[in-house]
């Protein structure tokens, strides 16, 4: 049986020892420390000498902990620069009105969180007076990530500097009269002030750490210089618990993004109950960035503290600190001083000694006051590390109480984060505690008033002239006006409208090569944002890499495999390709950037990512809400799309439901094109909606998202007749007649409408001539390049008759007077057609790859789903049947011909 006491080998023993005796000697120096010192001393001299390798810069393996103690000394502490007093009063009256706006809101059942923002207001106040940098120098400034719950505390910081009034106070969470303020940060409720929004939790640390990188990519590549600006992401420790929170840690580490700096407000609270109850979140927390390659910074304890750090000559109250659980943290918070003294201090002689030089006043000021996060001294020396770090992003735990000042009924309590109001006795409490000048009498009829000392107040004042120092207010988004970019030449988009004659191209494929004209356009090349997550080969566009360059701020250190082929992997400082690596939410990330950089950065950038349209929407359709949210701009390609287009790789691939989930999201315009002039006239469109001259009233805050596949087909002519381009910005248009396509149709034959989309239009227009040939049945077909917009467009007229306009939905516009019923057939699931099923005045059917997807070929798969040319031939006999167009028997028939 292995001694558990016995040194165990390690890799030290698979190198050659040049000295065993100096090593021996090392050993016994610390085994005698063991042994008359004790065990904690010794541990305390190895961690000292690892700090002192680390720092000498000998090549050792990180500690990834250190003591539960502040990691910059009192001593070293840098002095507070402005005004401390000053800075006290206002941060007193923003806690006031943040808890009296979401208490007055309470009476209205909207709800609200108190207790968030009165354990950060020093981690925001201490950055808005010396550090965050505004929009108004260089049109960038520094990037804020609020974290969400602690809205109200920003508003009331707004009413303060005169951004808001009162009545917007009043409509928090009371947005539908047009002069409310949305819950948490929303760009799109209120755009002026938010830049991000970040209450889906885990997004706004994911998006911070890219936004960061996508700062650096700017410059490298000589579009901007923003090296000046530094992200800021306000977080919570229970929200460090979401995978996104953690997911790209080393990203920033590896690119040395020195430009972000991480604030998590360790209350030591989520929403129900302790973070970790029975364990230490800080430690958990600063081993798992130390390991990831960040700087870690710890403010954790008040000065108050500094009398018994004084006191600890043995290290025992260190080792305590380390030892008691966070929810035992939580318990001091609320207990007497005698209860402290027995469980925290009896615990261990020395520290029962000490306890005795203590009074009950100092205790509870340590434990129920004094944290490190509620002091702005203490905050300003983590802030001033953070920035002046080199080589690595920072993150500083700050410790807090949460609803710190907002009484014993709320302080450290589990069910703070569901409290919405304070009593007016706590209120006045509150006000005594903060010493604001708020009369007994101001209370009139039992209702909180706000408080503001007056627009032309000390504070007010001081609070406008540091903002002014730092470069105007913040938050804030601006919308810098920008010349709308030139259109690209309309040779890139005409090369399509001819067709690839006997060539057979994929609509992925044609895509790419519309991208690889666009980014050589003189005017708008440079602004194209190509984001790929490591499959920029299954999607043809290796060709992009030495043309392009993958973004790298290292470069190419090494010399690539294949460099001596055309089309070999170069990685550039300057690069314009992302390839995120295997992580879509990165890449979405990436995509958020670049889709915002007009606002962030006043810069307009084309982003287009692309990806297996399978693990788009069902794998980041959050971060395409969050995208939504921030207004982007850009393209989505879900390639490889459908249920039955890519052979082989079944239903884990098999995409059969995107657009319906597209079509939750108000900002996606979504298009599932069949054929590469169809590609071409959409991303035309695109480009002239989003950065060109908008029409009146049309909102260029939207996203497209295009669905392209890898199935090689010949790809036809754009037909000549009129509207054809409107028709597939619109959704539909006719592509053929049974008569211009050609196919032998007796006259007077019974007629039907095949609608198609995507791959599907190929099924369709073989289904057109096995009817004719086989049925003596004229159909024609439509290309529906988009059921989510005709569905808008319905919507949208729908709404207008409730007004009293008058007004016909498109989709029945293009259909009146064609013969027949209706049949769609699409790649997707049958709820994808069906979108617009409601306003089509012919008899309406449709077929669609519903349930699972299956690895087979292409053709056994779309046998499968019943949507191959005889199923929809089978299916449109039925429809005629109903109708007592063609006879009865004709659909057993056809099934039996088929071998359906």
């Amino acid at each position: 049986m292995t001694d558990p006491n016995a040194i165990q080998p390690s890799a030290l023993d698979q190198l050659p020892d040049r000295d065993p005796e100096e090593t021996a000697e090392w050993q016994a120096s610390l085994d005698a420390v063991a042994r008359e010192a004790g065990p904690h001393r010794a541990a305390y001299l190895m961690r000292r000498t690892l700090e002192r390798a680390e720092a000498g810069g000998v090549a050792l393996p990180k500690l990834l902990e250190t003591d539960y103690v502040n990691t910059i000394p009192t001593s070293a502490e840098p002095a507070l620069p402005g005004d401390p007093e000053m800075e006290a009063r206002i941060t007193a009256w923003n806690r006031w009105n943040a808890a009296a706006m979401v208490t007055r809101g309470a009476k209205h059942g909207v709800g609200g969180h108190i207790a968030t923002f009165a354990s950060a207001a020093w981690l925001y106040e201490t950055g808005f007076n010396h550090f965050f940098r505004g929009k108004e120098q260089d049109g960038s400034g520094d990037q804020l990530y609020i974290q969400g719950h602690a809205s109200p505390g920003i508003y009331a910081r707004a009413f303060l500097d005169g951004r808001l009034d009162e009545a917007h106070l009043d409509n928090f969470r009371q947005e539908a009269g047009g002069n409310g303020l949305p819950s948490y940060p929303h760009p799109r409720r209120l755009p002026w002030l938010w830049e991000f929004p970040t209450v889906s939790m885990g997004l706004g640390p994911l998006s911070a750490i890219y936004q960061a990188r996508f700062n650096r990519y700017l410059t490298n590549r000589g579009v901007k210089d923003v090296s000046a600006s530094h992200v800021w992401a306000f977080l919570g420790d229970g929200e460090m618990d979401e995978p996104e929170s953690t997911a790209a840690l080393a990203l920033a580490a590896r690119e040395e993004l020195d430009n972000l700096t991480f604030v998590i407000n360790c209350n030591l609270q989520r929403l129900d109950g302790p973070v970790r109850a029975n364990f230490k979140i800080v430690q958990e927390l600063e081993a798992q960035f130390r390991g990831a390659g960040w700087n870690v910074v710890k403010t954790l304890w008040g000065s108050a503290w500094d009398e018994l750090f004084a006191l600890d000559t043995t290290g025992a109250l260190v080792r305590r600190l380390r030892q008691v659980p966070d929810a035992q943290v939580q318990t001091y918070q609320t207990r007497d001083a005698a209860y402290i003294r027995q469980d925290f201090f009896g615990a261990d002689p020395s520290l029962a000694e000490m306890a005795k030089l203590l009074s009950d006043d100092k205790i509870l000021e340590c434990f129920h006051l004094s944290r490190g996060g509620h002091e702005a001294r203490k905050v300003y020396a983590a802030y001033k590390a953070a920035v002046e770090h080199k080589g690595a992003p920072t993150v500083i735990l700050a410790q807090t109480v949460k609803g710190h000042t907002l009484g014993e009924g709320f302080a450290s309590k589990n069910a703070n984060h569901q409290m919405k109001k304070l009593s007016v006795d706590e209120f006045k409490a509150m006000r005594d505690l903060l010493e604001l000048p708020i009369k007994d009498s101001d209370f009139t009829d039992g209702v909180v008033p706000y408080g503001h000392p007056g627009a032309d107040s000390p504070e007010v004042r001081y609070l406008q002239e540091r903002r002014a120092a730092l470069g105007g207010p913040a938050p804030a988004r601006r919308v810098h006006p920008l010349a709308p970019l030139p259109a690209p030449a309309d040779k890139a988009f005409a090369a399509f409208d001819k067709g690839s004659g006997s060539q057979n191209v994929a609509t992925t494929m044609a895509f790419v090569r519309l991208v690889k004209d666009l980014v050589r356009d003189k005017e708008t090349g440079k602004r194209w944002v190509p984001i790929v997550p490591d499959e920029a080969r299954t999607f043809g566009m290796e060709s992009l890499f030495p043309s392009l360059g993958i973004y790298s701020p290292k470069g190419q250190t090494y010399e690539p495999v294949d460099r001596d082929q055309l089309m070999y992997y170069k990685e550039a400082k300057n690069g314009q390709i992302l390839n995120e690596g295997i992580t879509e939410a990165g890449s979405m990330a990436d995509f958020i950037a670049a889709s915002t950089a007009y606002a962030t950065h006043g810069e307009a950038m084309i982003p287009f990512y692309i990806f297996y349209s399978m693990f788009g929407w069902q794998r980041t359709a959050d971060q395409m809400w969050q995208l939504g949210d921030q207004l982007g701009r850009g393209f989505l390609v879900g390639a490889t799309a459908g249920r039955t287009t890519l052979t082989g790789e079944g239903l884990q691939h098999a995409d059969g439901h995107s657009p319906v989930i597209a079509a939750t999201n108000p900002a996606a315009l979504s298009y599932d094109p069949a054929f590469a002039y169809e590609i071409a006239v959409i991303v035309r469109e695109g480009l002239r909606r989003m950065y060109g001259e908008a029409k009146p009233g049309e909102d260029q805050n939207v996203f497209y998202y295009l669905t392209v596949y890898n199935e090689p087909l010949p790809q036809p002519a754009k037909p000549a007749a009129p509207g054809v381009d409107e028709g597939i910005v619109k959704g539909l248009y006719r592509f053929n007649t049974a008569e211009t396509a050609g196919v032998t149709a007796p006259a007077n034959a019974p007629r039907i409408q095949l609608l198609g989309s995507g791959t599907a239009i190929h099924w369709t227009l073989e289904a057109q001539r096995l009817l004719a040939e086989d049925w003596g049945v004229a159909a024609d077909v439509w290309s529906a390049t988009s059921w989510g917009e005709l569905r808008r467009d319905a919507l949208e007229a729908d709404a207008a008759l409730l007004r009293g306009e008058e007004r016909v939905p498109y989709v029945r516009q293009a259909l009146q007077g064609a013969e027949g019923p209706v049949l769609a057939v699409s790649d997707y699931m049958r709820q994808v057609p069906d979108q617009i099923a409601q306003w089509v005045e012919q008899d309406w059917s449709s077929l669609g790859a519903d349930g699972f997807g299956l690895s087979d070929t292409r053709e056994a798969a779309r046998r499968h789903f019943g949507v191959d040319a005889p199923s929809i031939v089978v299916a449109a006999l039925a429809q005629l049947a109903r109708r007592g167009e063609v006879k009865a028997t004709a659909v057993k028939e056809a099934r039996e011909k088929y071998g359906l």
